[in-house]
């Protein structure tokens, strides 16, 4: 990634690049496979893998379920769920054709965290059997993460599996893209020279990425004064009537506290921070121009922004984040979902809390160094070495602090 100030123009962008993703996945028979960790090249290898040798194994288990840890692959694995309704950028694609992006995903974990992921693509969009069904393949794995699935039903589903099971369920969708977006917002208020507890903040999206992000900025120290959250509709708030959903009420309940109405552009006027989970080119230079001065733009739409990084910048912005790879701060999920899981399984933990996905927040942050900091390196490179290890280490302790690890107990 380019750390050089002046360098905030995107690239014009490979035009072949689908074609050669394409031949990639083809030529490979997707992204993943399974390679066993043991030889297998004679029968006493076979006899100790598999029967008769293995009955051991399973007779410590049937009389202490938690030796599941010790002779199984449950301690490094995770299972990514979805049902293909919210695949970013293509929308309801269903579950087949979802599989090419969980299997990235499960690459990205292997890759970067060591973990063992597994794709699973579930046939159905009923709730219930999401939870059932994750629910009876739950043994098998020492967490959950789940994806592309759509809002509103991603956060009963989420709720539901959190409180019903006793292994880390996370849906990335919202808690990874909140941990990635902050940290890189407290980079960016450093340059601007501005206090968190002082912004007005703008978000754009009030799905599960948007929703999350308002719960934990506040969090962070923006206060319910001054974030305003916005949807197609425009700024969501107290006895709005049309649009609404559970989420969105609680949304309603609990920002806006100065009962802003009116559309998006209305609610930048004069705003420090926007940030965009939302839909392509519907934010303006103009809206960009009304801000306050030294603006941060965090347009997330993928791949076509909500306002393109050039255009931003045009209109005076000082700091801009985009999620695409051929930008300046790319804010990109696997920033924090490797870390975040690798933290939770070392432990043990019996769920991600809230305090475990801050101490990802500030120790993503942390990684950039004063010397490094610009306008055009607020968070670290996707593939940076130092991610997972300072992620999952702070991960870790505040699993321990915060009573979910059970490292101890197994």
């Amino acid at each position: 990634m380019d750390k050089d100030p002046k360098a905030f123009m995107c690239k014009a962008g490979d035009s072949t690049l689908g074609e050669r993703s394409l031949e990639l996945h083809e030529s490979a028979g997707g992204v993943i496979g399974i390679c066993g960790k043991v030889p297998l090249d004679n029968i006493e290898d076979l006899s100790l893998v598999y029967t008769p040798g293995v009955a051991e194994s399973c007779k410590r288990i049937a009389a202490n379920q938690n030796d599941i840890y010790r002779y199984t692959m449950k301690k490094n694995s995770v299972a990514v769920i979805s049902d293909g309704s919210a695949v970013l950028g293509l929308g309801n694609i269903g579950a087949y054709a979802a599989l090419p992006v969980m299997e990235g995903k499960a690459l990205i974990f292997k890759e970067l965290a060591g973990i063992d992921a597994f794709p699973v693509c579930l046939d159905t969009n009923d709730t219930e059997e999401i939870i059932k069904t994750v629910k009876h393949i739950a043994p098998a794995f020492g967490g959950i993460n789940l994806e592309d699935i759509s809002a509103p039903r991603c956060f009963e589903i989420e709720e539901r599996l959190r409180n019903e099971l006793p292994i880390p369920v996370f849906h990335d969708d919202q808690h990874g893209t909140a941990v990635v977006v902050i940290a890189g917002l407290i980079n960016a208020l450093k340059i601007v020279d501005k206090k968190i507890q002082h912004i007005n903040v703008v978000i754009s999206g009030a799905g599960a990425a948007g929703k999350a992000i308002a719960l934990k900025l506040m969090y962070a120290g923006v206060s319910a004064e001054k974030l305003v959250v916005c949807d197609s509709r425009g700024v969501i708030h107290k006895g709005r009537k049309i649009g609404m959903n559970k989420e969105k009420e609680e949304i309603a309940s609990l920002t806006n506290k100065k009962k802003m109405i009116g559309t998006l552009a209305d609610a930048l006027i004069g705003a420090d921070v926007f940030i965009g989970v939302s839909a392509p080119g519907i934010v303006s230079v103009k809206m960009v121009s009304s801000m306050a001065s030294d603006a941060i733009i965090f347009a997330m739409a993928n791949p076509i922004p909500e306002i393109m990084p050039f255009d931003a910048k045009k209109a005076g912005a000082r700091v801009v984040a985009t999620g695409r790879s051929d930008c300046p701060n790319q804010v990109n999920n696997c920033l924090g979902f490797p870390g975040i899981f690798r933290g939770a399984l070392d432990t043990r933990a019996s769920n991600i809390t809230l305090e475990m996905e801050m101490a990802a927040v500030f120790a993503l942050a942390d990684i950039v160094t004063d010397e490094e900091l610009n306008e055009n390196y607020i968070i670290p490179a996707p593939l940076d070495k130092r991610v997972v290890e300072a992620v999952s280490l702070a991960v870790s302790s505040a699993a321990i602090k915060d009573g979910v690890a059970r490292t101890d107990s197994l």
